[in-house]
């Protein structure tokens, strides 16, 4: 670094204002993210959403059993923050109240916009941060049990709000001729089926068809047992592929991959695999994060890049580079053009992205 660099009279004031505060915004980000960890673990916003007016922070602090001064302080983040709205910041009691848009996403687990899954899991992504230095040296990542249990929970909360409102009545009538299939009887593999969700959904939807969810987590498989034991549906069947490898005798009608493609060490091969399991009348509904062919446009169209880009290195890219040779190609490593060209180099003819709506997903039917 040169003594110019560091001289006073060479630097742009304004500039470096700005730079501080682009930096220690990023930090505020971080440490009110922990604070949305905190409300969502401790029930605070659960019991802002019930209530029927605005509730005084010392009634917010009795009702979920915790010290008032604690809850007090957390509140002032919130509200300095925009998220839970507190209309007459002089009154010291402090009348706090979530709007409805903050109750769909803070508290309403059954809305697809709920977004508490990530901040479940966020002391298990942060944590992470612990093994990079040696992820950067020797190029090695972390699978997704890495994270432990919570990691596994975090995923599920993030994905199956969604899953449950659109999947069924959205999703699967776009696919040409699939629900006929499911209705009259089929089988149908769900690749990376993490908690089960979306497979004990339609197992539950779909009676007449059996379907087989594989997954490499074995916290996400214990998840996925105890659900389908809550859920008492019989026709759902959950596997390790490394104890019971996915058939390829072109047995299936349907494949389902949801937000694992990217995250695998080998995803050509898993394509690969995919196609010798699926049937030459086959389906396979690939969902992948919606993702730009190069970084100028991920960074120019997508407002969330920057926390993509970071999610990636402490979890998508870190699970897709946990082998030796892994691929690595991360959270935002699989836009439709490589998509399209890996399904075809697998020996898929024909592939269609879908007209569907979603925030951070891309949907595409592939086809032998």
């Amino acid at each position: 670094m040169s003594d110019e660099t560091l001289n006073p009279d060479a630097l742009n004031p304004d500039a470096l204002k700005m730079m501080s505060f682009t930096v220690f915004s990023k930090l505020e980000g971080a440490v009110t993210a922990g604070m949305i960890h905190l409300g969502d673990q401790l029930g605070l916003y659960r019991e802002l959403a019930d209530a029927t007016a605005p509730m005084p922070v010392a009634a917010l602090a009795a009702r979920c059993g915790l010290h008032e001064r604690w809850v007090r302080e957390w509140a002032s983040n919130q509200v300095a923050a925009r998220i839970v709205s507190c209309d007459d910041m002089a009154d010291d009691s402090m009348l706090l109240h979530l709007s409805p848009e903050a109750k769909c996403v803070l508290a309403s687990p059954a809305h697809p916009a709920f977004g508490m899954g990530m901040f479940h899991r966020l002391p298990q992504t942060m944590s992470a941060l612990r093994d990079m230095p040696s992820s950067f040296a020797t190029g090695l990542g972390h699978d997704y049990d890495s994270h432990g249990p919570e990691g596994a929970v975090g995923i599920e909360r993030s994905f199956e709000p969604w899953n449950q409102n659109f999947l069924v009545p959205v999703v699967l009538p776009m696919l040409d001729g699939v629900v006929d299939k499911l209705e009259r009887g089929c089988r149908a593999v769900d690749i990376g089926c993490g908690a089960g969700g979306a497979a004990i959904l339609m197992a539950r939807t779909f009676p007449n068809s059996e379907f087989v969810g594989y997954d490499i987590s074995r916290h996400a498989l214990a998840r996925a047992e105890e659900k389908k034991r809550v859920a008492g549906v019989t026709n759902v069947t959950f596997l390790d592929p490394r104890e019971s490898a996915l058939p390829a005798d072109n047995s299936a009608d349907v494949i389902f991959t949801f937000d694992c493609i990217h995250d695998m060490t080998h995803p050509a091969e898993m394509m690969r695999s995919i196609r010798a399991c699926l049937g030459n009348d086959g389906t396979w509904l690939l969902v992948d994060i919606k993702a730009l062919d190069t970084l100028e446009q991920n960074v120019a169209r997508n407002p969330m890049a920057s926390l993509l880009y970071g999610i990636s290195v402490l979890s998508c890219m870190s699970s897709a580079m946990s082998a030796p040779d892994g691929a690595g190609l991360g959270t935002l490593g699989l836009p439709e053009s490589k998509a399209r060209a890996m399904a075809l180099d697998a020996g898929f003819s024909r592939f269609r992205r879908m007209d569907v709506e979603h925030s951070v997903n891309a949907f595409y039917e592939v086809r032998p």
